[in-house]
């Protein structure tokens, strides 16, 4: 009798765990990944799934919510945040072509993933006697106003994104009770003309472009990533000027104070974008190492690891006392002063650094394995 009620209860699990596609590949979609985290699968077994299949939709903030309060766990959240669908490559565009793909099914991918590149008309036109239709042509013009806003650096190799001009209140977020006194009192800001950010920290492939480009020296490698083995890591290790001569190769200049908080916030008046362990690496989820860039969600002007990884350098030096006296547009820092600013957190502090109102002194001319960088400035013409 037991025996029986056992196969029973086996074969109504059988029966009422939620479908799956038919191929074993094909990715999951929204409302298979809410019936499986609603049925119970293993956390563990379910983020397997979706970064082995990858997903067919872009998970919102709200259908986040949604799994969260349906009981889904943090692997399963990370899990998805990783495998949220990327921009369409030029090559990938141009193999949707060559390889007879449907027009509309290449349409549609087009419309629900992005471009990651400027489809100018030459491109347009190869493309056409490639094969591609119309109505191809029409949705990557449409794909262009979106990209427009993010560009790849052919000297560094990195991608930048547009940074428009607006006002923001800076300084210590509404409710933050880990403020220290430096990030008071909040002020408005006025940022006056846009300008271009780099969506990642400067990484070490980057740097290794310059290196080779210039002379320059590498610094010496971190334990964690030693002889540079990692080429996606964000370089560390670096001093200020080395940071301002990098940025000035790539053609930009390292961010002002404010252009940094103004660009890290992207609308957001909360001392942070998002929860801290969806969106940076610190020192209670790192492991004692920095990661790969661009593994953690983006704020809201798709800039990654603004918070967390490595504690970035930007142009201002320090004065504890700079806000009660700075200008309300475009403030440029102190003109001088013994310390340089470093900001967002950092692979070993805790979760009170990894603030966007956090300001972090530190002597120009020392290299440290927590500090990095990211450029921005007037990198192309708008």
């Amino acid at each position: 009798m037991k025996r029986r009620f056992l196969i029973s209860i086996m074969f109504l699990a059988v029966i009422v765990q939620p479908a799956l596609p038919q191929e074993a590949s094909a990715p999951l979609g929204k409302d298979q990944v809410l019936d499986l985290v609603k049925f119970g699968l293993d956390s563990g077994e379910l983020a397997k799934r979706i970064r082995e299949r990858g997903i067919d939709f872009d998970p919102t903030d709200d259908y986040i919510e949604t799994l969260r309060k349906a009981g889904a766990q943090g692997a399963v959240i990370h899990a998805l945040l990783e495998a949220r669908p990327k921009p369409l490559t030029r090559e990938q565009v141009g193999k949707l072509v060559a390889g007879g793909v449907p027009s509309q099914r290449a349409v549609m991918l087009v419309k629900q993933h992005g471009i990651d590149f400027v489809a100018d008309e030459r491109y347009l036109q190869t493309l056409r006697v490639a094969g591609g239709d119309d109505a191809l042509v029409a949705a990557l013009r449409e794909a262009n106003a979106a990209v427009a806003t993010l560009r790849e650096n052919s000297k560094d190799g990195l991608k930048y994104i547009w940074i428009p001009p607006g006002t923001f209140m800076m300084g210590c977020s509404p409710g933050d009770q880990k403020c220290r006194a430096d990030e008071n009192p909040p002020h408005p800001v006025t940022i006056a003309r846009g300008f271009w950010m780099g969506q990642t920290e400067v990484t070490v492939a980057a740097y290794r472009k310059f290196a080779e480009s210039t002379g320059a020296q590498m610094p010496p490698a971190p334990a964690f990533n030693a002889d540079w083995k990692n080429q996606d890591m964000p370089i560390v290790r670096v001093t200020w000027d080395d940071a301002t001569t990098f940025c000035g190769w790539a053609g930009g200049r390292l961010p002002t104070e404010a252009e940094w908080e103004y660009a890290a916030r992207a609308g957001s008046t909360e001392a942070r974008y998002g929860p801290i362990d969806e969106v940076a690496w610190y020192g209670a989820n790192s492991g004692g190492h920095t990661h790969e860039v661009a593994q953690k969600r983006a704020n809201g002007f798709g800039l990654f690891d603004m918070l967390g990884n490595v504690y970035e350098w930007v142009n201002d030096w320090y004065d504890q006392n700079y806000y009660r006296t700075s200008p309300s547009q475009d403030p440029p820092g102190p003109a001088s002063g013994q310390f340089r600013v470093l900001r967002g957190g950092c692979w070993f502090h805790d979760s009170d650094y990894a603030r966007v109102s956090y300001r972090f002194k530190f002597i120009p001319a020392d290299r440290d394995s927590v500090n990095g960088f990211r450029c921005g400035g007037n990198v192309f013409a708008h």
